[in-house]
């Protein structure tokens, strides 16, 4: 009998699952592109299908792909700006977002926070070459800033709504600058301070029309691309004098 309730007991501690779902799996990124809201969805299960009925928190993770970045700190000298210290970063996400049930800070201890990189003070950053401590974490600040301010990296603590603990949804807005690639949804469920299920989507952000074959040309024709957009510019500046000499 004491087998059989150690078991019963151990079978209704089982984690649950995530069943995770997006509005949109693919984004096409055409002329006049003004952004995109992601409806990031889905239900809190146990193993067998039903409710779990518990409450868990829901954590939402949008990662866009990753890209080397040189940061450049700017130092005004002689009453002109000019480029001092630099440092690069190996892989920065081009887009990360975070949306919760909850702060962050109540949900996780920094230590979880770091392994899951649940936000943005825990977002790991890959700088190359050898920084001291301080020095690292000011440039990792910067860049965050930066991104932050450009809307392609942001929070929402209380951007997850979780419904008669099962369904949850998230919505994050992606801006117009988004850069294309295959973007990671990650969606975690924690209890306790423990994350004890996580599910990942993916939504691939394309180009087309237009922009996809000035795209292609820029990367296949780097020269002629940049050629070609002097020329452009040249010709337009000369055409704007030519007009409002006229006027």
């Amino acid at each position: 009998m004491l087998l059989f309730l150690f078991a019963f007991l151990l079978t209704g501690a089982r984690d649950p699952i995530l069943v995770p779902e997006i509005s949109q799996h693919e984004i096409q990124v055409r002329q006049g592109f003004t952004g995109q809201d992601l409806l990031l969805f889905g239900a809190i299960l146990n193993p067998e299908g039903t409710r779990a009925g518990r409450d868990y928190d829901i954590v939402v993770v949008l990662k866009g792909p990753t890209r080397s970045i040189v940061l450049r700190e700017k130092q005004r000298l002689a009453g002109i700006w000019v480029n001092a210290a630099s440092t690069e970063f190996r892989s920065a996400p081009t887009f990360f977002a975070v949306a919760s049930s909850r702060p962050i800070d109540r949900i996780v201890d920094d230590k979880t926070a770091a392994i899951y990189e649940l936000g943005l003070p825990w977002l790991q950053l890959s700088p190359i070459g050898a920084y001291e401590p301080r020095e690292q974490a000011r440039f990792s600040a910067g860049l965050v800033d930066l991104m932050r301010r450009d809307g392609l990296y942001k929070e929402d603590p209380n951007g997850v709504t979780v419904s008669e603990q099962v369904l949850y949804q998230a919505r994050i807005s992606l801006p117009s600058s988004v850069q294309t690639g295959t973007y990671t949804a990650e969606t975690f469920a924690i209890a306790r301070g423990r994350v004890v299920a996580s599910a990942i989507s993916r939504v691939e952000v394309k180009k087309l029309g237009f922009e996809l074959l000035v795209a292609r040309f820029a990367e296949e024709n780097g020269f002629a691309y940049g050629l070609l957009a002097v020329a452009l510019s040249v010709a337009m500046g000369f055409a704007a004098g030519r007009f409002f000499a006229l006027v």
